[in-house]
């Protein structure tokens, strides 16, 4: 690969073109990483600090609040989408959208904005779209703790600059559904497992989810099933299916009691968890929240879907998730990114800064 530098000053979408051509799948991000750290060091009125390929620069003016700005270096892996392309207002590639366009527009802010009317905090970092253990926004709250404080955190996650609010959790549980095995000829002398796991699907059929409405944003949950695992061979009567079941509950629900509805709606079956994460409430009434909103003019509404705004949320930190880009091309062949909404995001995001 070419060496280069980016220069964080050149036009948003540019700089998003320029981070697009840096593959950097979860996991291989460090040539970006060593690119950004590089650019945001040449910054005199930067601090930067560096945990493997996750890099925090910050000012330090003594404003009276602090903002913090973040956004994940790593892309799905590539699919003949790299390098960019643009056409028209579409610029095309791997990461356009989710969201090599939201790191340009808080790479360029960070460059171009050297005494803003806040303390800010810039966040990027590697991994997050793959296992949560892995993520570097993890490994920051666990090992660097103190260079995560602010007062109102804004994930760069493409909301197609909406303003989205808190976010939804997850929690995922299997279920097995006994049977007995037999010769399919002699089906009568078995117990099909299969068959068997009809009630509980059913139950999810009828399942009537609960919407919430949460600091003016209306949460909707859904409980579903998501894989169904049984059969043992073409000839015989299972003896066991495996139904995997997803929760996104609203998060004015701990993950404890979201695990107890589901335990609830899907009895008597035994339910094993598996995989859970909190949800974030909005959070909206916190002063450097409501100020955002205000500043922004911006109508909140909820965040379906779960996104490591709930980590800010955890720390005490209220958060947002407001960036360019269109979520429902995020991971496609063909992800792309309006330009104008990079020109705006960065524009509004520039206006509260100051």
């Amino acid at each position: 690969m070419p060496d280069l530098a980016l220069d964080l000053r050149m036009d948003p979408v540019d700089l998003t073109a320029a981070l697009v051509d840096v593959p950097s799948v979860s996991g291989a991000e460090g040539h970006l990483a060593d690119l950004v750290e590089q650019a945001l060091r040449a910054l005199p009125h930067l601090s930067v600090d560096r945990d493997g390929d996750a890099v925090v620069a910050r000012t330090s003016l003594g404003r009276g609040r602090r903002v913090l700005l973040a956004g994940h270096l790593d892309t799905v892996p590539i699919a003949d989408n790299v390098p960019s392309r643009r056409e028209g207002n579409r610029l095309s590639g791997c990461g356009t959208s989710d969201m090599k366009s939201g790191d340009a527009v808080l790479l360029h802010l960070a460059a171009t904005m050297p005494s803003p009317a806040y303390d800010v905090t810039y966040v990027l970092y590697d991994n997050e779209e793959v296992e949560a253990a892995r993520n570097g926004l993890g490994r920051l709250v666990a090992r660097h703790r103190s260079w995560l404080d602010a007062d109102l955190a804004v994930l760069m996650e493409p909301t197609s600059g909406q303003l989205e609010a808190g976010c939804q959790g997850t929690l995922r549980v299997e279920v097995t559904v006994p049977g007995r095995r037999a010769h399919s000829a002699r089906s009568w002398l078995g117990e099909n497992a299969i068959h068997a796991a009809a009630p509980l699907l059913d139950a999810l059929v009828r399942y009537e989810a609960r919407s919430v409405d949460i600091d003016g944003c209306t949460y909707r949950e859904g409980l579903n099933a998501v894989k169904v695992v049984g059969g043992v061979a073409g000839n015989v009567i299972p003896d066991a299916c495996t139904v995997t079941v997803n929760f996104r509950f609203a998060p004015d629900r701990s993950q404890d009691e979201a695990l107890a509805h589901v335990r609830d709606v899907l009895g008597p079956y035994e339910c094993v968890l598996t995989d859970s994460s909190p949800g974030a409430l909005p959070g909206l009434s916190a002063p450097a929240a409501a100020h955002f909103v205000e500043a922004v003019g911006v109508q909140p509404v909820a965040k379906y879907g779960w996104t490591d705004v709930a980590r800010f949320a955890a720390l005490g930190i209220p958060a947002v998730n407001y960036g360019p880009g269109d979520p429902n091309l995020a991971h496609t062949r063909e992800e792309w990114v309006d330009v104008h909404q990079i020109t705006a995001c960065t524009g509004l995001l520039r206006r509260y800064l100051s």
